[in-house]
């Protein structure tokens, strides 16, 4: 049976549990939507959304330094507790997002972090593309909220595809550690050091 984007999208809206778990839920329930969320609850993977209120003050700090030593990162990601701390998932986890903030540049965590005057410099910049396109002003909002939304996608880590699987967010990735370990699981912060670049 053939499983659509939007059966996953929306079983993933309904249960917090991964695109690639939902998708084999899906499968597996051949397309019965309330059959799959039963599934995934029977393999835990609904409870990440549960966890996401709970205090994760423990974790590690990851440092990545790309080969060539020209570009490094230097990430803080929180769990609840330093058993989970410890766990191979976890540190896996931590590698790959400090590999992924070296290779795709995020600005910030998610996209409260960004700046209001960020915000309206790309918009000022989105409607003078739009206008001088010769766009009527009637579409140019649009155009403009259509952009800002892809700008979202670049610059905030949870957002971007993941770099080992470009079907899956950040985000998506991170719930599916959530889910599997038991644990609420926060990116905290993190800092990228490029060689050469300008400093603010």
């Amino acid at each position: 049976m053939s499983i659509t984007p939007k059966q996953v999208s929306d079983l993933r809206a309904k249960t917090g549990a991964g695109m690639m778990d939902c998708k084999r839920a899906l499968q597996e329930a051949q397309g019965d939507v309330e059959k799959a969320v039963k599934l995934l609850r029977e393999k835990g993977l609904s409870v990440a959304a549960k966890k996401a209120s709970r205090a994760a003050n423990q974790g590690c700090i990851f440092s990545y330094i790309h080969p060539g030593a020209k570009i490094g990162v230097l990430l803080e990601l929180n769990c609840e507790t330093d058993f989970v701390a410890r766990t191979p998932d976890f540190l896996t986890l931590g590698k790959d997002l400090a590999m992924q903030i070296a290779a795709a540049s995020p600005v910030v965590v998610r996209r409260e972090g960004l700046s209001a005057s960020l915000l309206e410099r790309e918009r000022e910049i989105y409607r003078n593309q739009a206008l001088q396109s010769g766009k009527p002003a009637n579409v140019v909002d649009k155009i403009v909220e259509g952009k800002l939304e892809k700008f979202y996608h670049e610059a905030c880590l949870v957002e971007q595809p993941f770099i080992k699987n470009n079907d899956e967010t950040v985000e998506q990735v991170v719930t599916a550690v959530i889910a599997k370990l038991g644990e609420n699981i926060v990116v905290r912060r993190f800092s990228r050091f490029q060689l050469g670049e300008e400093l603010s």
